[in-house]
């Protein structure tokens, strides 16, 4: 299981990088700041840092880093800052300033997209899966779920891709076109090898794009393989569960029984 998006950054040490002088250039940010944008972070936010520095939280490939520009603002420094005891000082201001929207972003995408309901609307938790309607590892974790959904504790809601065999998206197109795909995807999970869900002949452009799009955001989420399981924590972080789930992490997923 993994945290989403991942701590600490994947820059490791310091780097030094010197910034020609843009003064030209006017903008709110700082030049040397600006010419980190150039590379191709996006800023989003800033906070203190001790002796003189000044503290940049910035998104870079899916990812935070941490700019720390000097006092004479020609120089910024890319990477972990730590104190005496070793205390990660880029960490919170990471997590408030990156990881928090980019995880409430991801969330509100996974509530916008194409999915099925599994269990009650009213269950006080909700967990997304991504899924592949000839995985046997969603159906396991559809088997793991059901003291949960059952008891009308936590909503699965299944976003549906077909990425495993040459007949998977024609069977997710068959899911979320029937009449009430709530009772298809039961029927069929509830099956599991028996299954008699027919692949979808011809899979109309509307449907497709849903699929395509479910696909994209699920690698834009930095999920490679079926069940891709997100759910938030205690503390309303974004988290993510790659594969079925052990019995110990399943209880962390969907809450006690």
């Amino acid at each position: 299981m993994k945290r989403f998006p991942c701590v600490p950054l994947l820059l490791a040490g310091l780097g030094l990088l010197s910034i020609p002088s843009v003064s030209a250039l006017a903008a709110e940010l700082p030049p040397a700041i600006q010419a980190v944008e150039a590379r191709g972070a996006k800023i989003v936010g800033r906070f203190d840092a001790p002796n003189g520095l000044q503290g940049y939280a910035a998104r870079y490939n899916g990812q935070g880093m941490a700019l720390y520009l000097t006092a004479d603002g020609q120089h910024v420094l890319l990477g972990t800052l730590l104190d005496a005891q070793g205390e990660d000082l880029s960490r919170e201001p990471l997590e408030r300033l990156v990881y928090a929207p980019m995880g409430e972003e991801m969330l509100t995408r996974m509530q916008d997209s194409t999915w099925i309901a599994d269990g009650s609307d009213s269950a006080p938790r909700v967990v997304y899966v991504f899924s592949d309607p000839n995985c046997p590892y969603c159906n396991l974790f559809w088997k793991q779920a059901r003291p949960w959904v059952d008891a009308g504790k936590v909503q699965l809601r299944h976003i549906m891709v077909g990425m495993l065999r040459a007949d998977s998206a024609a069977k997710a197109a068959s899911l979320l076109t029937a009449k009430q795909p709530e009772s298809a995807l039961k029927q069929h999970e509830m099956a599991g090898k028996a299954s008699t869900l027919k692949p979808m002949k011809t899979i109309a452009a509307e449907v497709q794009q849903q699929l395509d799009d479910n696909l994209a955001l699920m690698g834009e989420l930095g999920a490679a393989a079926t069940p891709a399981i997100f759910y938030q924590d205690a503390g309303g972080r974004l988290q993510q569960q790659q594969g079925a789930p052990s019995a110990d992490n399943l209880t962390k997923i969907m809450g006690p029984k």
